[in-house]
């Protein structure tokens, strides 16, 4: 599973770079903008394709992304998250990290045993989205697979750079457990990864 945004991005091209042989990998999307265009190219999933699926040489029907239009994201997600716990779970997860300490959409308020939905979004998100979107549209609503989902995956790498993630790297890393952070939850993963700038890891 693999997530989008900026940060991710040139770990993606290093990955394509190195030519891995992907014939028996399958690629499912986090998360994906609800009130955006499903053409747009700043979509999760159109984003991904390119710079995951395309990029690795991934086959088309391997690769799972989300719809980003109502009506239909919600029932997209959850049989997005259904094919996944069919298929026995995800063997990695490649995370982002909220400004609020969220994975995925799981907005705070999230709880562990989450599971796929569409759910309102926090304002500082809807922020960062109208930034993404250049203006053109700033989503008030995410879908996202749970933190069930997330928290069970084997193994989990999490990239966070910039001052703007001090913050919540320092719940997620140090504070208490609990859903006004959601990335806490990792606290009691047995395999993480956390990849941070020094400006991340600053507090």
């Amino acid at each position: 599973m693999v997530a989008g945004g900026n940060t991710p991005l040139p770990l993606y091209a290093a990955v394509a770079d190195r030519r891995p042989d992907v014939s028996r990998l399958s690629v499912f999307v986090l998360d994906e903008y609800v009130g955006a265009p499903q053409s747009d190219p700043r979509i999760c999933t159109n984003l991904l394709r390119r710079t995951v699926a395309d990029a690795w040489g991934v086959a088309p029907d391997r690769f799972f992304g989300l719809r980003s239009e109502e009506p239909g994201a919600e029932a997209a997600v959850i049989a997005h998250e259904e094919r996944i716990v069919s298929g026995g779970g995800l063997d990695a997860i490649i995370l982002g990290l909220g400004r609020n300490g969220h994975l995925g959409f799981n907005e705070p308020g999230s709880e562990e045993t989450s599971t796929a939905r569409v759910l309102d979004l926090d304002a500082i998100s809807i922020r960062a989205n109208g930034e993404w979107f250049g203006g053109a549209y700033a989503p008030a609503h995410g879908a996202t697979v749970g933190l069930s989902t997330i928290l069970s995956a084997r193994r989990v790498m999490l990239l966070a750079f910039g001052a703007a993630k001090a913050d919540a790297v320092r719940a997620m890393r140090s504070g208490p457990r609990s859903s006004a952070c959601p990335a806490s939850f990792l606290q009691d993963h047995p395999d993480v990864h956390i990849f941070l700038d020094e400006a991340a890891a600053g507090l």
